[in-house]
């Protein structure tokens, strides 16, 4: 039976641990006793290990596939770089140093590595070129995901739109509104655990990097004005993105992410045969109406 060690093994890796079995042997890791009875309830083996610890790996069973879904806890770059970049080369070294080295290993990282593109369409040939750090951040674990394996070991990327589903609809920032413009390239959670399952059980993708969005990115005023109408409530205010970066209070990150427009193309997953269970917003966000609005 193959094994799967999910590094990070939080609100996707969890649902990737429970679409895994029983076929595959699964081990999630997490950094917080909280986090190990998370992976626990899954059915699958929690074990304690911190990947910008490379001395905590150790106690992380050998694997034939790795996932590196770990979270930075942060939006800052230096954060960021902490966990992605060094925490995936050392985990990339960790696992291929031994002598029963991983297959294959799979990086979870985001469209936003896009950057801001005038809502222009994108995909996994646009050429990358960062303006941020954050963004150049992404970018280079990306590389360090797919040529640092060595020997049989092969390296994927999976960029993951923006992510919803439960416990993370948040209805009430389109409802209340005001809505800032601009693009929504979104996955559910289910799916974006059933697309890293999917590459890892269909042998897809190897070397190579894979969006991980639904069928249809959608404006956020119209998002906005469609959630509206479900739950039958008025039509939220709307306001330029030049509107909302006139507030002084912003972050440089919040800034560099309310900029970031684009529309990210999920032709190369469907062309490789993944079959979503939410191919758009109106299908994922069905239970939280329901529930919500009634």
């Amino acid at each position: 039976m193959t094994r799967v060690v999910i590094l990070g093994c939080g609100y996707v890796g969890c649902e990737l641990a429970r679409q895994l079995q029983p076929d595959h042997e699964v081990v999630g890791v997490r950094r917080s006793e909280a986090g190990l009875r998370t992976v626990e309830d899954t059915g699958a083996t929690a074990v304690k290990a911190d990947v910008t610890e490379a001395e905590t790996l150790a106690a992380v069973p050998d694997a034939d596939w790795v996932v590196f879904a770990a979270s930075s806890g942060g939006r800052d770059a230096d954060a960021a770089r902490e966990t992605y970049v060094d925490g995936l080369r050392t985990t990339i070294d960790h696992f291929c140093g031994r002598e029963a080295a991983p297959d294959r290993i799979v990086y979870t990282s985001s469209t936003g590595v896009y950057g801001d593109r005038d809502g222009d369409w994108v995909d996994e040939g646009t050429p990358i070129d960062p303006e941020t750090e954050r963004g150049q951040v992404l970018m280079e674990a990306e590389q360090i995901a797919r040529q640092r394996p060595i020997d049989d070991t092969d390296g994927t990327v999976a960029r993951f739109a923006g992510l919803y589903g439960p416990d993370r609809y948040r209805l009430d920032r389109y409802l209340d509104g005001p809505v800032t413009e601009g693009h929504l390239n979104m996955v559910h959670r289910d799916d974006a655990a059933g697309a890293v399952r999917f590459l890892l059980d269909g042998d897809h993708a190897r070397r190579d990097v894979v969006n991980v969005v639904d069928d249809e990115p959608v404006s956020k005023w119209d998002f906005a004005d469609w959630l509206a109408r479900q739950c039958d409530e008025p039509a939220p205010a709307k306001q330029t993105i030049a509107e909302r970066l006139d507030d002084p209070d912003l972050s440089d990150a919040a800034r560099n992410w309310i900029g970031a427009d684009k529309r990210v193309s999920n032709t190369k997953l469907r062309e490789l045969g993944y079959d979503f269970e939410y191919s758009t917003y109106r299908a994922g966000y069905r239970d939280a109406i329901e529930t919500q609005c009634g």
